[in-house]
């Protein structure tokens, strides 16, 4: 597997521990996107895409997050224990979307994000600096290249 594409999205201010968004490309065929920066208590990470957890009321059948108390079409008192549960014994509320399977993909994913953060941090401090845009893929050239 070869990543042959990452776009870093800066977020501005440091109140939030996020520092950016990025998206990479797979062998030139895939994007992952919603790829998060996160500054850690004394390190970056990246963390991969996610949703929210949803699970349905027993009563009505109304979609809830699994956090919720109370049901959000009818109000029923939702059961606490009836999600997973997280290391710290509260329920589980996001799950990866997309992920790596092993610790050498998780580490080269990881490697090259926050190499290209670090270059795009670098680059946001010179004059004339454009952010880049994760929304804008070219897909012309790539019709072209796949034509080709």
């Amino acid at each position: 597997m070869k990543i042959s594409e990452v776009r870093i999205k800066l977020v501005p201010g440091t109140r939030d521990k996020l520092r950016a968004f990025a998206s990479i490309t797979l062998d030139g065929a895939m994007v992952i996107r919603d790829i998060k920066i996160i500054e850690g208590g004394d390190r970056l990470f990246v963390a991969m895409p996610s949703r929210k957890l949803c699970d349905r009321c027993p009563r009505c059948g109304g979609k809830n997050y699994v956090r919720a108390r109370y049901c959000n079409d009818c109000g029923a008192r939702l059961s606490k224990d009836r999600a997973e549960q997280d290391e710290r014994g509260r329920a589980r509320l996001y799950s990866d979307i997309a992920h790596p399977i092993h610790q050498r993909a998780r580490s080269q994913f990881q490697d090259v994000i926050l190499q290209a953060y670090h270059a795009e941090v670098e680059a946001s401090k010179h004059a004339g600096y454009v952010a880049q845009t994760i929304d804008d893929m070219d897909y012309e050239a790539w019709n072209e290249e796949s034509a080709g």
